[in-house]
């Protein structure tokens, strides 16, 4: 850290940031002189900093504020180090951080914490998972009573409809990805190819496979980065998964393989269908997936995208090649088997998503669960096992399920149902467009 200063001393101010439960970044912002102390070992902030609902509130109810006192969590600098922070105007760092008790031992109401668990697992099995996402967002002008696309700085007119996979529209914003991918390579994300999607404003950006915590660290540190990127452009970004009702959602897809220590895949077995082991972590990731929806759809929003034929899966089941399927088997060269999970929203905290596939998978490949047949054709028109599509049911099942307890610690579960829970009631009071406002700005 120090030396990091030492070689950017136009950085006068250090932003130390770690993720909710709901992945907003919360921390706090120390002149660089000071910076010293994190690396010391006496930066903290309350436990409850990581249980605060989507407006940044306490959760009256938790035992981590009154109850306790509202105690002090310490601060660890995680091995992403110090990064630059494009999106201000003034030279900034941004140190990501998680939590430890004061003994040094993990806080279980961490997100990413909770994700390094399931990695210790694999650790332990001599394997490591590989990773890499697929992120959706919408840029949007908010500046009026409604949403409407930017307009395009080219002309400065407004599209009025999806153009998907139009090179002119990206060509038109072509100031707005030049920056991100010049600040993706400043931060170290492994930004890949870009493309216009399926609703007005909407794009996508593949991120490259690596370690499954770059990768979340990547996911986490892209979203916020797309979004203060867009601000300077004149304009907003949201994940929120459908800021227009009648248009396509935004999704956050998953792939990834597992490796053994000699780094061979072990889905691969040279065949076009994969290993044993790939189909027991496809069932692994079948027997989770209902019961670990909130992991996949964690706000009241996030469900406006799970109908049929919306471009969501809803159905519990796999393919080879069927975008339609929960989860999808791409095809390709054997080395690059792969597994890729498409349930989860773009308005998902990366840890807690990843944790739920992860560890689902990890799961079967343990248990030696076998899947049902690979289904053929559209998902949609079959009779099959669905993903819960009701945000109360999600919640319920999340905190008392015996999937989910396998997947996260019993500390998180407990403080993500209360937190949940606290937002429902909120939201209930809400009208269309506070709801609409709330979810924009946070996610």
């Amino acid at each position: 850290m120090k030396d990091w200063l030492s070689s950017h001393p136009e950085v006068r101010s250090v932003r130390l940031a770690a993720a909710d439960l709901n992945g907003v970044p919360r921390g706090k912002r120390i002149p660089s002189q000071f910076a010293g102390k994190l690396a010391e070992g006496t930066a903290r902030f309350p436990y409850s900093v990581l249980n605060l609902d989507i407006w940044g509130g306490d959760i009256e109810d938790s035992p981590l504020v009154f109850e306790s006192g509202d105690q002090d969590g310490f601060l660890q600098m995680t091995d992403r180090g110090p990064l630059p922070m494009p999106w201000l105007d003034n030279p900034a760092a941004l140190v990501p951080v998680w939590m430890v008790h004061e003994d040094g031992t993990p806080y279980d109401g961490d997100p990413r914490q909770a994700l390094q668990r399931v990695l210790d697992r694999y650790a332990a099995r001599g394997l490591s998972p590989v990773a890499a996402v697929e992120l959706e967002f919408f840029l949007v002008d908010d500046s009026g009573d409604g949403l409407e696309m930017p307009a395009l700085p080219t002309n400065g007119k407004k599209r009025a409809r999806p153009d998907i996979l139009s090179l002119a529209t990206l060509d038109a914003f072509d100031g707005f990805f030049s920056d991100l991918y010049a600040a993706c390579d400043a931060m170290g994300i492994p930004a890949d190819a870009a493309i216009s999607e399926a609703a007005k404003g909407q794009f996508e950006i593949n991120l490259m496979h690596g370690d499954a915590m770059k990768a979340a660290d990547d996911a986490w540190l892209f979203k916020m980065l797309v979004k203060g990127l867009a601000r300077k452009h004149g304009c907003a970004a949201t994940f929120m998964t459908k800021p227009y009702p009648d248009e396509a959602g935004t999704g956050l897809h998953t792939h990834f393989s597992v490796l053994d220590q000699d780094g061979n895949n072990v889905f691969d077995d040279g065949s076009d269908m994969g290993s044993d082991t790939l189909r027991h972590a496809i069932a692994g990731c079948m027997a989770a997936m209902r019961d670990s929806t909130l992991a996949f759809a964690p706000h009241a929003a996030s469900y406006d995208r799970m109908v049929p034929g919306a471009h969501a899966p809803t159905s519990i089941c796999w393919a080879h090649e069927n975008r339609t399927a929960a989860i999808r088997v791409p095809s390709g060269p054997p080395k690059a088997r792969r597994i890729e999970h498409r349930v989860a929203g773009g308005d998902v905290n990366p840890y807690l998503m990843l944790t739920a596939i992860l560890g689902a998978a990890l799961n079967g490949i343990e248990d030696g669960a076998e899947p049902p047949a690979p289904i053929t054709g559209n998902s949609y028109d079959q009779d099959l096992p669905q993903i819960i599509t009701d945000w109360a049911e999600a919640i319920d099942t999340f905190e008392t399920s015996a999937e989910v307890a396998r997947l996260f610690p019993a500390e998180l579960i407990r403080n993500m149902v209360l937190t949940k829970r606290q937002e429902m009631r909120e939201i209930a009071n809400m009208d269309a467009a506070e709801r609409l406002e709330t979810y924009l700005e946070s996610v």
